[in-house]
């Protein structure tokens, strides 16, 4: 595939037929009137983190209502971490498949020839937004408007350092949240469903807690700080009371802001007929109470992978379902297209199956099937009886979901078929991963005026260093030498005139360094006039203490315009002048085309 078509692959051989789109027959659909879509996904929150699942440590009553009114899978599963399980969602295929490897430095992008969810609902009819986490690319065609979504607020990156007003993006322009960030998604989620009342809508609700920086409002907290825990992980297991209090909390008010929407569908009259899905994306982030499972986040055992599923829809699922079969994550856009009536040529095979039949009738006919977990080197099967573990160990999970016992001689055959079966898949899924990535940050894409280039996607020569070893929400600081610079590996995609700017921090004193940004042959030069030296933030908010780094307040400063030729090349930011004892710390570039 040329470079052209790479970022522009054209979705004009997808076929969407949806039954309100000019067809008056549907062959074997389940909606007379287009549902509306709602889906929820949760950050970091594990299996045992609500009620309905027994912990009495914590309440989630708006939640444990979907599954009492909808349908309840015991056995599904989700990829180890964040940005593998959010490329599954949005395509139904394994995230291996899509390119999505890591978590940061560009590994989290999810493959331009995937066509996702978005793209597959949008074509049909529907209006599409997505309010929070994104996590699977930033710079344009990466980013969610590109991916299907009309409307896009929140983040891209895998974590973010402040949750009160922060630096935010709306359709890739920045600005400034308002308020606590689930309770400012779910305003936007809201606002969204108003406006769309009347024509069938999907809406992406992908949450950000309880993932890291432990923050959250004080009504949730004041409530857990003090309480007794009487539920805990398993005693071998290193337990931060704190850490698990300030989940809880943070889990709390996730499931306020989940019945907000419920309460917003009633209100409007729509309720019946919008389809809401509830899951998280793996496992806990901490130990705590999952019920015994083995393994946590990052673990391809039952603690990493297995999530709940609740899914309701009061006109056509009936309420109180329990689903005992395994299904996986990749089964949800090929679920959702088919209980929408949707129908479509995708280029691409799935790896997902339609779930309608669990969903609509009580005792289908359906084949055991093995679903697979992986992150990294770690692949783990699961069929639906048992597990093969990625150390070579087989657990009857029906029996032993804790995996305490290998049973290994008891069921020869179960195991040598299932490593046949990951044998394969490494084979033929895993082996989609390259072993270099040679993708360039693509900036100034001819259908977007905007490129954000974050401090996340650069990499640092001299003195320079990252805030934090986690690069998702970190900047560059240490600049104390003419000899130290950053660069990024970029490709320019429409040539012309750009507006910079530069977001930085540079303390009294150090003002006056005169620095300059090139890419091939373009040169722009500019000068640190006003100090600017915020103090760090976040700890003030945080409930534990953080791994991840403490962000500022970086001031945006146009240095001008720049005339980028179209090709690749670095992109370095480097200092020729600097008075002071260091240069600036830079949190983002911003372009902007101008022409």
């Amino acid at each position: 595939m040329n470079k052209e078509a790479f970022y522009r692959f054209p979705l004009l051989m997808l076929m969407v037929i949806a039954t309100s789109c000019g067809t008056t027959e549907q062959q074997d659909s389940v909606a007379t009137v287009p549902p509306n879509i709602i889906i929820i996904l949760s950050d970091d929150q594990g299996w045992g983190d609500f009620s309905i699942n027994g912990n009495s440590n914590l309440s989630t009553p708006n939640i444990d209502q979907l599954a009492r009114d909808g349908a309840l899978f015991e056995n599904f599963y989700v990829q180890p971490v964040c940005s593998p399980t959010r490329a599954e969602m949005l395509t139904g295929r394994y995230h291996s498949r899509g390119g999505v490897y890591s978590t940061s430095a560009g590994g989290e992008r999810l493959d331009l020839d995937e066509t996702t969810i978005a793209q597959i609902f949008k074509q049909a009819g529907y209006a599409t937004a997505a309010y929070g986490k994104w996590h699977n690319g930033m710079q344009y065609p990466y980013h969610p408007n590109a991916r299907g979504f009309d409307d896009y607020y929140g983040f891209c990156s895998g974590h973010w350092g402040n949750y009160f007003s922060p630096m935010l993006e709306h359709n890739q322009q920045i600005v400034t949240g308002e308020g606590f960030l689930i309770d400012d998604f779910t305003n936007h989620g809201i606002n969204f469903i108003n406006e769309h009342q009347d024509q069938p809508f999907l809406l992406y609700l992908p949450y950000n807690t309880p993932h890291a920086p432990m923050q959250v409002p004080d009504r949730w907290w004041d409530k857990m700080q003090d309480k007794e825990l009487t539920m805990l992980g398993l005693p071998d297991q290193q337990e931060d009371p704190d850490f698990t209090r300030a989940a809880l909390a943070m889990c709390e008010n996730i499931d306020w802001n989940v019945g907000r929407i419920v309460e917003t569908l009633e209100q409007l009259g729509i309720a019946d007929n919008t389809i809401i899905l509830y899951f998280n994306d793996n496992g806990p982030n901490s130990w705590r109470w999952n019920d015994g499972m083995k393994g946590r986040k990052g673990s391809t055992e039952e603690g990493g992978v297995r999530t709940p599923l609740f899914m309701k829809w009061p006109q056509q699922i009936e309420a109180g379902k329990t689903i005992e079969r395994v299904a996986s994550v990749v089964d949800l856009l090929p679920t959702l297209t088919d209980l929408a009536g949707l129908t479509y040529d995708y280029p691409k095979p799935l790896d997902g199956v339609s779930l309608k039949a669990l969903l609509m009738e009580d005792n289908p006919e359906w084949n055991d099937r093995i679903i697979f977990n992986q992150w990294k080197e770690r692949i783990s099967a699961r069929n639906q009886r048992f597990r093969l573990g990625h150390q070579g160990r087989l657990f009857d999970i029906e029996q032993d979901r804790a995996q305490r016992v290998d049973v290994s001689e008891s069921f020869p055959e179960v195991k040598r078929s299932l490593q046949t079966a990951r044998e394969d898949f490494i084979q033929t899924v895993a082996a989609e991963i390259p072993e270099q990535d040679n993708r360039t940050f693509p900036l100034g894409h001819p259908d977007s005026k905007y490129t954000q280039i974050p401090a996340r996607d650069g990499v640092a020569h001299g003195n320079i260093e990252r805030s934090n070893r986690w690069p998702n929400c970190s900047f560059f600081t240490n600049w104390t030498s003419l000899e130290d610079s950053i660069t990024w590996e970029v490709e320019v995609l429409q040539p012309g005139e750009y507006q910079v700017t530069l977001y930085y921090t540079c303390k009294e004193g150090d003002q006056g360094s005169v620095f300059e940004l090139v890419h091939r042959n373009s040169r722009l030069k500019s000068k640190i006039e006003d100090p600017h030296d915020p103090p760090l933030t976040g700890m003030e908010n945080d409930r534990v203490e953080r791994p991840e780094s403490y962000v500022k307040d970086f001031k945006p400063l146009n240095i001008g315009t720049m005339q980028l030729e179209s090709g690749e090349g670095q992109l370095t930011l480097k200092a020729t002048k600097m008075p002071g004892s260091s240069v600036m710390d830079v949190r983002l570039l911003f372009f902007e085309r101008v022409n």
